[in-house]
């Protein structure tokens, strides 16, 4: 008998080579240079073994999306064979957004299904009115771009042209495009291969049971550290921006024996506007926040998510109906998630949970056409200032919560895109005073050589992210638009606007939350 152990850091470690393979083969600076994407595997009933640690937003839309696609199977009566390839990006079944395009390939062994590799990559536009299709005026879902249903895009090993075409016909970049989708079947690819040789190193029943082993390994470690918790039910609410209007998501979440429970009712209804949130990825913002709190090496599978039980109004922002949009849901709403989780845990572990950090993702879609034809899409998220935390000051100038995306390399992005960037730089002072001060936000400011259409999605223009125990909040996010004749346009958090060459965009994201007040009796703000 092997020891499980060995296995199940196998199959992380495939995980990880899988992302790899992903990231070299891409073709846009999304993937290739901010990493924008996340690999799975799971066993024959879609529980996740191993997750490779990429990006938190896809942290457990995995286990929701698959479940998903293979309740649409049964339900469907499709079977996934030897070499057939599922792909995908309806976020009401894949469990994210419209950018995030899903593809899942089946585990055979000697005829036995064993499981699935899974990848999941973020497209920078999958078709729609706007460049990077994350569009802050849809109204529905269908004008954010274009809905994939689960198709096959591989039958036994064969690429589907016909499906592939229709695909690229819609995609704005589809030389991008194709590059991109190529890449994220290479990497299941891998992920297959690998999984095969552990099967042959050890034996089929064998890796079997070693992945159930870790998954109950990680239920364990899991329920040992939420029982150090103190017992009870925290609440707290937060708010998102639509226009001039503040949108509550309240939470519930009570620590027990059994687990974590986040009850959202209370939360606003869904709105026609792309801020609504499939459940995928509240399911996954809550299980980021409960993972960051726990100290040591929790495994990322199903033994970890089956102890979070996340309670979702149908028709709220937390988990809209079909079809309402959701783009903005991935990127903004989880962040807001996150941080209304920490708020109502940091009156169960003071000593661990920080301030507010940025609360953004400050979404920044550009494009338009070329003149010698073709068309141009550049996307990128942009960080800002982390809370300040017990014993020490926030970090300045990176991704926060549910992006773990890198920067888009200024070098790389004026080689492939018409921009000229004038600034990069910590925005001082925008992280909030105490005891420990919060981090600055980032400027970041180009200007564009051609026509160009801008899209900004973004939160905490009008609400601050909060201090903590008399900690200052930080300073709000603003985005500046100054043409060429010298007027400037303030932009508000959601909005698109025209470019004409030589215009400058300024973007300046918030800085983190102050934590503590010289005052030790000072109550949570």
């Amino acid at each position: 008998m092997i020891s499980w152990e060995l296995v199940f850091r196998a199959s992380v470690f495939i995980a990880e080579e899988m992302g790899v393979a992903l990231r070299r083969s891409a073709f846009s600076p999304n993937i290739r240079e901010r990493m924008d994407h996340s690999c799975a595997i799971t066993d024959s009933e879609g529980n996740i073994v191993a997750q490779a640690e990429h990006i938190p937003v896809h942290l457990g839309s995995f286990r929701v999306g698959v479940k998903n696609i293979l309740n649409w199977l049964n339900k469907e009566g499709v079977e996934l064979g030897p070499g057939d390839v599922m792909l995908l990006n309806d976020p009401y079944i894949s469990g994210t957004h419209l950018n995030d395009v899903m593809v899942m390939e089946p585990i055979y062994v000697d005829g036995k299904l064993v499981g699935y590799v899974v990848n999941k990559a973020h497209h920078v536009d999958v078709g729609g009115p706007v460049p990077g299709s994350i569009n802050p005026s849809a109204r529905t879902i269908y004008e954010e771009g274009l809905v994939i249903p689960p198709v096959k895009i591989m039958i036994k090993g064969e690429l589907q042209r016909d499906i592939l075409n229709i695909i690229l016909s819609n995609f704005k970049t589809p030389e991008t495009a194709i590059g991109d989708i190529t890449a994220q079947l290479a990497a299941n690819r891998v992920g297959v291969a690998r999984v095969k040789e552990l099967v042959d190193k050890y034996g089929v029943n064998d890796v079997i049971n070693a992945w159930r082993e870790g998954v109950e390994y990680g239920r364990k470690l899991t329920l040992m550290e939420i029982s150090k918790w103190p017992r009870g039910v925290y609440e707290a609410v937060d708010y998102m921006e639509l226009g001039d209007e503040l949108l509550p998501i309240k939470v519930s979440v009570e620590v027990n024996e059994r687990g974590i429970k986040a009850d959202f009712n209370g939360t606003h209804e869904q709105v026609e506007a792309p801020i609504n949130a499939v459940y995928g990825v509240t399911f996954s913002a809550v299980s980021f926040a409960i993972r960051s709190l726990m100290q040591g090496d929790i495994p990322t599978n199903e033994g970890f998510y089956g102890t979070i039980n996340v309670m979702t109004p149908e028709g709220t922002l937390v988990n809209p109906r079909k079809p309402a949009p959701v783009s903005g849901g991935n990127v903004e709403t989880t962040q807001r998630i996150v941080d209304v989780v920490f708020r109502a845990l940091a009156k169960a572990l003071p000593d661990r949970v920080p301030a507010a950090g940025s609360g953004t993702m400050m979404n920044v879609m550009i494009g338009g056409s070329l003149l010698n034809g073709g068309y141009w899409a550049y996307y990128e998220t942009i960080g800002g200032g982390t809370g300040g935390r017990p014993g020490k000051s926030g970090v300045s100038g990176v991704h926060v919560n549910m992006t773990n995306t890198l920067n888009t390399p200024i070098e790389i992005a004026e080689r492939q895109y018409p921009l000229l960037f004038t600034g990069y730089r910590i925005r001082e002072g925008s992280g909030g005073d105490g005891l420990y001060s919060g981090g600055d936000g980032i400027i970041r400011s180009f200007k564009v050589l051609t026509r160009a259409r801008l899209s900004i999605m973004a939160e905490r223009f009008k609400t601050r992210p909060w201090g903590l125990w008399g900690g200052n909040d930080g300073e709000p996010g603003e985005v500046l638009v100054k043409r060429g004749d010298g007027t400037v346009v303030k932009l508000p958090s959601k909005a698109s606007i025209d470019l004409n060459p030589g215009d400058e965009v300024i973007i300046m994201t918030p800085g983190g939350g102050g934590y503590g007040s010289p005052n030790p009796k000072h109550a949570l703000a």
